[in-house]
C-alpha cells in the first residue's frame, strides 16, 4: 500500500469487516447521522437533558465498538502487539462513544417528547 486513497480505506474495511456487513454499518452511520441532522433541525436548539443521557451512555459505546471490532475481526486482547494497536483501539472506543451518543441523542428525540424547561 504505497498511498492511503479512500478507494484503498474502502478495500481495507471490506476485507476486515466483509463486503456486507462494511457497507451495511456505513449505511447505519448515514441513516443515524441524518436523523440526527433531522432532530437538530426540527427543535431548533440542542436539549442539555437529552445531552447529559447521551453522555452518559459513551462508555457503554466504546466498550461495545471495541467488543465488536474484536468479534469482527476474530482477535483477542493477547494480540495486541504494539502501539499502534492500542492507537488503533483507543481511536475505536472514542468513535464508539460519539457514534452511541448520537444515537441516543436521536433516539431519545424521537420516542420522547418532553417540554423544556423554562
Amino acid at each position: 500500500m504505497k498511498e492511503l486513497t479512500p478507494s484503498t480505506l474502502v478495500a481495507v474495511f471490506e476485507e476486515i469487516f466483509g463486503r456486507g456487513l462494511f457497507w451495511a454499518m456505513v449505511v447505519t452511520a448515514a441513516v443515524v447521522t441524518l436523523a440526527y441532522f433531522y432532530v437538530l433541525i426540527r427543535d431548533r436548539r440542542v436539549s442539555w437533558q437529552k445531552f447529559l443521557f447521551a453522555q452518559l451512555s459513551m462508555p457503554v459505546g466504546a466498550v461495545g465498538a471495541v467488543f465488536f471490532v474484536m468479534w469482527a475481526t476474530h482477535s483477542e486482547f493477547a494480540d495486541i502487539g504494539g502501539p499502534i494497536d492500542v492507537i488503533v483501539l483507543l481511536a475505536v472506543a472514542v468513535a464508539g462513544a460519539i457514534g452511541m451518543a448520537i444515537l441516543v441523542y436521536t433516539l431519545e428525540s424521537f420516542l420522547v417528547r418532553r417540554k423544556p424547561l423554562p
